[in-house]
C-alpha cells in the first residue's frame, strides 16, 4: 500500500495518461470532461428548449462512466489512500499567501479560507467563488472545452485551437497569480 499511497514519479503518470490517449485515438473516441456538462443538460430534456443540448448525449455515455470514475477514485484517493505529508509547499509561496490572509493548507489540497465552510461567511469571497465559477463555465464553453480536454485530448491530436488554448490558460493564470490575484485579496 505504501507504494500506492506515495506520491509517483511523473513520468509514471505521464506514460500512463499518453497510454490512456493513444487508446482512445484508437477507437475514435475525444476525451474532456466539460462536454459531460452538455450530456447531463441533455439528459434532463432541455434540448427541447435550448438547441445547444439538442444532441445525442447517448454516444457520449462512455464519458460520462469517466466522470463518475474520476470521482469514485478521488473519494478513495483521498480517504484511503492519501498521505498529508505529501503536500509540499514551498515555504516562500505559505509566506506570501499569509500576507493575503490565506492560511496554509496543512496537508489538504486546499485552504480552508477559500474552499472551506468558512468562506461562505464572507460576502466578498462568496462574490468571488460565484463570479470564478462561471467564469470558468463561461471560459471552458467559449474555448470549446476545458483545461483537461485541450492540454490532454487536444495537444495529443495535434489540434492547433488547443495549443491556442493552452497558451491562452497559460498566460490568464499567470496574469491572475501576479495581478489580478493581489487585487482580490
Amino acid at each position: 500500500m505504501d507504494f500506492i499511497s506515495q506520491t509517483w514519479h511523473w513520468s509514471i503518470s505521464g506514460f500512463l495518461i499518453g497510454m490512456v490517449m493513444l487508446l482512445l485515438i484508437y477507437f475514435g473516441k475525444h476525451f474532456g470532461m466539460s462536454s459531460n456538462l452538455r450530456s447531463l443538460c441533455s439528459m434532463t430534456g432541455v434540448g427541447k428548449h435550448v438547441s445547444f443540448f439538442d444532441w445525442d448525449w447517448k454516444s457520449q455515455r462512455w464519458n460520462l462512466i469517466v466522470v463518475l470514475g474520476a470521482m469514485m477514485g478521488g473519494f478513495v484517493a483521498v480517504h484511503f489512500l492519501s498521505d498529508t505529508s505529501n503536500v509540499a509547499i514551498n515555504p516562500e509561496t505559505i509566506n506570501q499567501l499569509s500576507k493575503f490572509g490565506i492560511e496554509a493548507p496543512e496537508g489538504k489540497i486546499a485552504p480552508n479560507s477559500i474552499f472551506g465552510l468558512e468562506a461562505f461567511q464572507s460576502l466578498k469571497m462568496i462574490s468571488i467563488l460565484l463570479t470564478g465559477g462561471i467564469l470558468i463555465g463561461f471560459g471552458s464553453r467559449y474555448a470549446g472545452g476545458c483545461t483537461s480536454g485541450h492540454a490532454i485530448s487536444g495537444l495529443s491530436n495535434l489540434q492547433l485551437p488547443s495549443l491556442k488554448a493552452v497558451v491562452g490558460f497559460f498566460i490568464g493564470g499567470l496574469v491572475m497569480a501576479h495581478f489580478i490575484f493581489p487585487l482580490l485579496f
